[in-house]
């Protein structure tokens, strides 16, 4: 509802774009052929002030500042709206502002990320385009911890006020407090490390669209930079848990899985039960205020703070085995939300030359020091990931048996179950997978195969399993994953 000293500017809008307005509680859209107008609410709710216009200019300058740089050809200006000659408002003028509006480009309604179905490929761009975004972003070092806390603690009486369950929101925070306490020191570390940074602070799927082909983070938290000035892990968690909710495991755990390719930043696992639990909890508050339904978000809540032990499991054989596809099937099912961490070593490799996973190397990026260097940072990133409760998938080739035993280790040292699956098929199979490869981050060819092929990977102790369509149950079986579990 428009408030009614803005009535005047709201009519005016309505004229202007031929349209009726696009409403949340905080702005009103008014989307016309060529143009979008967005005005700030002239509200105060607790958490914002909008009522004075001055205000209202200042706001809008910043989301225009923290938002054209991700999406320049959607911001485009900030604009009064004055009165003309004739006492009518016009666009623009020397008169004294009469209200401020934003100025952007319109949007098609079904390309905004929550209007649409997402696919493998989507959904990579994305989390590209979330890294890219993070990577860029002010790091702004703060008392994660505290900041955190300050963040559960209010949202207890949003929850009670919005009508959610007294026992369960009781219940819910003291589960949240108890977590909060354990992984302290973990974000303590993450903020002196730069992990806390300028962030978008409302990174939900109806906050990215597709602009020229791509997703496009838009619409940044510009309101209050205590809540937008977090660790990249929780902003992203926003994105993760609506993924989840809305389009399932799977799709959360790939945006994941393509970050941390992107990021090299398996330490954020530490946090994410928090993380995506408080991300549920302020969406199930919101959507109650809004009196509209909220259940399914209030479960995700508790359900992220329960806890699921971490396991590694590590998937090898020749090239062309189907060592990817298969790890990322396994993935989603295994552990804690959203499922497990797969570290790849030909991601790794394309993240050290500062490349996409796409983009090919030239052959002294596989020199046997670099390989091994990979190798070492793949370890690494497992050993943070397992440390921070996430289960682990490496996804390597594995021919060399001191690569195997190490991989072992590293589940060992951190107290985790470890299950190896070797994958083997014919070669002539295999020559013809390697052949087929398109848009794929390993770079081998049919000539890396054949050397691979001749070499002797020494005694194979971890589960064989025929590389045919059967292999999904047959490393689910082997792994004693029944049929939907999340192990």
């Amino acid at each position: 509802m428009i408030p009614p000293c803005q009535a005047e500017a709201a009519a005016f809008l309505a004229r202007l774009s031929g349209a009726r307005p696009v409403e949340t509680h905080i702005s009103a859209v008014y989307v016309g052929h060529d143009t979008a107008w967005k005005m700030k609410k002239a509200v105060a709710l607790g958490f914002l002030d909008f009522t004075a216009l001055a205000d209202r200019e200042r706001f809008c300058r910043r989301e225009l500042e923290l938002n054209r740089p991700q999406a320049p050809g959607i911001y485009r200006d900030v604009v009064p709206l004055t009165r003309g000659p004739d006492g009518a408002l016009r666009e623009g003028g020397e008169g004294a502002p009469v209200e401020w509006v934003l100025r952007m480009a319109p949007i098609p309604a079904g390309d905004f990320l929550d209007a649409m179905p997402l696919t493998e490929a989507l959904l990579d761009a994305v989390a590209d385009a979330v890294a890219a975004m993070h990577a860029a972003a002010p790091r702004a070092a703060t008392d994660a911890p505290a900041r955190m806390g300050a963040i559960l603690e209010g949202n207890v009486p949003s929850a009670l006020r919005a009508g959610l369950p007294a026992q369960r929101i009781a219940a819910w925070a003291a589960a949240a407090r108890a977590e909060l306490a354990r992984v302290a020191p973990a974000l303590a570390a993450r903020d002196a490390a730069g992990f806390v940074r300028r962030c978008h602070g409302d990174l939900h799927l109806g906050n990215l669209c597709l602009w020229e082909g791509r997703p496009v983070p838009f619409d940044a938290l510009e309101f209050d930079e205590t809540l937008a000035t977090i660790d990249v892990g929780y902003d992203l968690a926003f994105l993760l848990m609506d993924l989840d909710l809305r389009h399932g495991r799977g799709a959360a755990n790939r945006v994941l899985n393509r970050y941390v390719a992107r990021s090299g930043d398996a330490g954020l696992c530490a946090g994410l039960p928090l993380w995506l639990s408080l991300r549920a909890m302020i969406r199930a508050h919101v959507e109650a205020a809004r009196e509209r339904p909220w259940q399914a978000l209030l479960d995700a809540a508790e359900a992220h703070l329960r806890p699921a032990p971490p396991r590694m499991v590590a998937v090898g054989g020749l090239q062309g085995t189907g060592k990817s596809t298969l790890a990322r099937a396994l993935a989603p099912s295994l552990g804690r939300a959203p499922g497990a961490l797969v570290l790849r070593t030909d991601e790794v490799r394309k993240r050290r030359f500062g490349v996409a996973p796409e983009q090919r190397l030239p052959p002294e990026a596989y020199a046997e020091a670099v390989s091994a260097e990979v190798h070492e940072e793949v370890h690494a990133m497992a050993a943070a990931a397992l440390a921070g409760g996430q289960s682990v998938v490496l996804d390597a080739v594995f021919l060399d048996a001191r690569q195997r035993a190490r991989a072992e280790a590293v589940a060992r040292a951190a107290g985790v179950r470890f299950d190896g699956l070797w994958l083997e098929a014919p070669l002539a199979v295999l020559r013809a997978r390697v052949a087929s490869r398109r848009d794929d981050a390993s770079d081998a060819t049919e000539a890396v195969l054949l050397r691979a092929a001749q070499a002797d990977p020494g005694p194979i102790t971890w589960h064989r399993i025929r590389a045919e369509d059967g292999a999904l149950a047959a490393a689910r079986a082997a792994l004693g994953m029944d049929a939907g579990s999340m192990c």
